[in-house]
């Protein structure tokens, strides 16, 4: 799934995430989800969320 319905998404998803500064690169960085930061059910760009060790990204897929 790519991460962009919100309802896709659940605390505790393991999920690949795009950081700000990585924005450009593309690189994913792994993780638990442990908020949901976007409160729309949809965003173009993925949902943006914060893990369990705070870094704060946009869901590119979600693992399981």
């Amino acid at each position: 799934m790519n991460g962009q319905n919100r309802k896709d998404i659940k605390r505790g998803s393991e999920v690949y995430i795009v950081l700000k500064k990585d924005q450009r690169s593309g690189k994913r960085t792994k993780g638990i989800v442990k908020d949901l930061l976007t409160k729309s059910s949809f965003h173009p760009h993925g949902i943006k969320v914060r893990l369990e060790d705070g870094q704060v990204g946009r869901v590119q897929e979600i693992i399981k």
